[in-house]
């Protein structure tokens, strides 16, 4: 018999919410990756989506009864629904969120058991908006999406761009439930001291680099690493969850597509393309951490135009080798004025040679933080969904981080940096008065 995993959802009350789009037929999927990652969930159809997926069926998945507006006020049930299940839910998912709703909720119309719900929650809310697209873009409806937006306690995944059921392609079609379901991990993982979503990044720039490069031998082989990508796309999701605009420069990941929406991407496969898209990108970003496995080596000239046979091979290896640049040093030395460097490296030993061999590494190369983790310990590090290890930051300060999974981290490195960058933001702040003008002290 398996054991299962522990998980951030395991035991957690999330009420589904569903409102009328035509991607509530995806819903489902959503409410059964939820149930298999051992949440609670109950789910709530508003009439126009209970023409489009079964509350029957909403039912059977989750276990549990799927509400409709008939049922708010009912001799069986001993309190208002409305306020019981808002009560009962410790996170909100509405997916979709239509135009209609979406209206209700904002402009305070308690019409129905879902607007009923929203209004009366204290909880946290992740809002999957799903329309037509020139609904989506029609300045009402913006307005509405601005107003929630603004709430503390709502995390908005706004549509993607696609071909929708009208038959038209544009912004309007709902994410992935795959990422609703990081979003709702996410959630969880961390709230400020009101139980409302971390937005500690707002009006930051977070540019990340992913996965591994590849350097060609030839024209079918190439050298590479382990590297699924998965920290860094991760920390990316993580970081746009608690409002940061996110660049994203990545090799080749091993990871779900739909982890990527929503982020600005820069897909690239040499270390020398890694190089100049930095280089480009870094002048603008307020933090950055270098989370891609960079290939050590690479050949002074590769055979991209033809393929060395096999009996050549062995002897086309013994030369024409040069060592990859140290790109985490040289983005170090471009490090403007309070642009924080988190970098990260992987060791093997155990874990007093990793705390070691980790600072060393980081005053080297001049990082803020360094995020130093095992590789020979099976279960973390490349290819695995949870993590470990040492976090090592300026004066000698090291903390020991617990394995667990790689988005839990993600929020761990954010709340670290957000940490180091809080003493220059209230330095600032208290130079200066609430109308902007600059405190001058005067000599007596």
């Amino acid at each position: 018999m398996k054991t299962k995993k522990a998980t951030t959802l395991n035991g957690r009350r999330i009420l589904v919410a569903v409102s009328g789009s035509i991607a509530a037929v995806k819903t489902p999927l959503l409410v059964s990756s939820l149930i298999k990652a051992g949440a609670k969930v109950r789910c709530l159809v508003t009439p126009s989506a209970a023409q489009l997926v079964s509350p029957i069926s909403l039912a059977s998945i989750s276990r549990n009864r799927c509400y409709q507006d008939e049922d708010q006020w009912s001799a069986v049930e001993p309190r208002p629904l409305h306020i019981a299940l808002a009560e009962w839910a410790e996170l909100i998912v509405i997916a979709p969120l239509s135009a209609t709703s979406l209206g209700r909720w904002t402009n305070g119309i308690a019409e129905g058991l879902l607007s009923s719900v929203l209004l009366a929650s204290e909880q946290p809310v992740i809002a999957a908006a799903a329309m037509n697209t020139g609904m989506w873009l029609n300045p009402s409806v913006q307005n509405n999406w601005l107003q929630i937006k603004k709430s503390p306690r709502v995390l908005p995944l706004a549509p993607e761009e696609g071909l929708l059921a009208c038959d038209r392609i544009g912004e309007g079609k709902m994410v992935d439930p795959q990422l609703i379901e990081l979003a709702a991990n996410s959630v969880l993982l961390q709230v400020d001291q009101f139980g409302s979503p971390k937005k500690d990044w707002e009006g930051q720039k977070l540019l990340i680099t992913a996965g591994p490069t590849v350097e060609s031998l030839d024209l079918v082989r190439f050298v590479s690493n382990k590297s699924s990508g998965r920290m860094g796309v991760l920390l990316a999701q993580a970081a746009k969850h608690r409002g940061a605009c996110v660049e994203l420069i990545h090799g080749p990941l091993n990871v779900p597509n739909s982890w990527l929406e929503g982020l600005i991407t820069y897909p690239i496969k040499t270390a020398n393309e890694l190089r100049e898209v930095i280089a480009k990108l870094q002048p603008t970003a307020n933090a950055i951490a270098m989370t891609a496995a960079v290939a050590d080596v690479r050949r002074k000239h590769s055979l991209k135009s033809k393929k060395i046979e096999k009996q050549f091979l062995l002897n086309s290896l013994e030369d024409g080798w040069e060592t990859v640049p140290d790109l985490l040093a040289e983005v170090a030395s471009r490090k403007l004025k309070r642009q924080l460097l988190l970098g990260f490296t992987a060791l093997s030993g155990d874990s007093t040679h990793i705390k070691a061999i980790g600072e060393v590494k980081r005053i080297k190369k001049g990082c803020d933080l360094m995020m130093a983790n095992p590789i020979d310990i099976p279960g973390q590090g490349f290819e695995s969904n949870e993590n470990g290890g040492w976090l090592l930051g300026p004066e000698g300060v090291a903390r020991k981080i617990p394995v667990a999974t790689k988005l839990a981290i993600a929020h761990q490195l954010l709340d670290s940096l957000t940490e180091l960058k809080r003493p220059s933001q209230e330095k600032m702040n208290q130079n200066f008065l609430p109308n902007g003008k600059k405190v001058v002290k005067k000599n007596n």
